[in-house]
């Protein structure tokens, strides 16, 4: 595990536009378990791709009218027992991260894994999820 401090600054590049973290299995579960809406969570990460791709691509998406009515994250190799929980609400995928999952009405409709991130521009991605946004989230959907 990293010091606090080291990963602090990675943890506010999402908390400072809106996310919540969830730093225990029993916040995610609060957060999640049968949740009307629309949820996005974020498996934040130390690694370069997590840094260069992920949260730049996170950030820029979330910045549109049509977005998730929720936004949260846990931290890999952190805060261990939420990271343990939320993946177990992305269903039928391995666990890997950075990920993003989207979420509706306590059902994940939308998965992006590290290897869709990896070596991808962050407007890329970001372009990715404001699509994924569009289909699952807003009025009417």
């Amino acid at each position: 595990m990293y010091p606090e401090m080291m990963v602090a600054p990675m943890r506010a590049e999402l908390t400072t536009v809106g996310f919540r973290e969830l730093r225990s299995a029993a916040a995610v579960d609060e957060a999640l378990k049968d949740a009307p809406g629309t949820a996005l969570v974020v498996v934040n990460s130390v690694c370069g791709c997590a840094a260069r791709n992920c949260r730049p691509a996170v950030a820029e998406a979330v910045q549109q009218a049509v977005k998730p009515d929720q936004l949260f994250t846990v931290f890999a190799g952190q805060d261990g027992d939420a990271t343990r929980r939320a993946r177990e609400y992305f269903t039928g995928y391995a666990p890997s991260s950075p990920s993003i999952g989207l979420l509706k009405d306590g059902q994940l409709v939308y998965m992006m894994e590290r290897w869709q991130i990896e070596g991808r521009d962050a407007r890329t991605l970001a372009a990715e999820l404001k699509a994924a946004f569009e289909q699952h989230c807003g009025a009417g959907v």
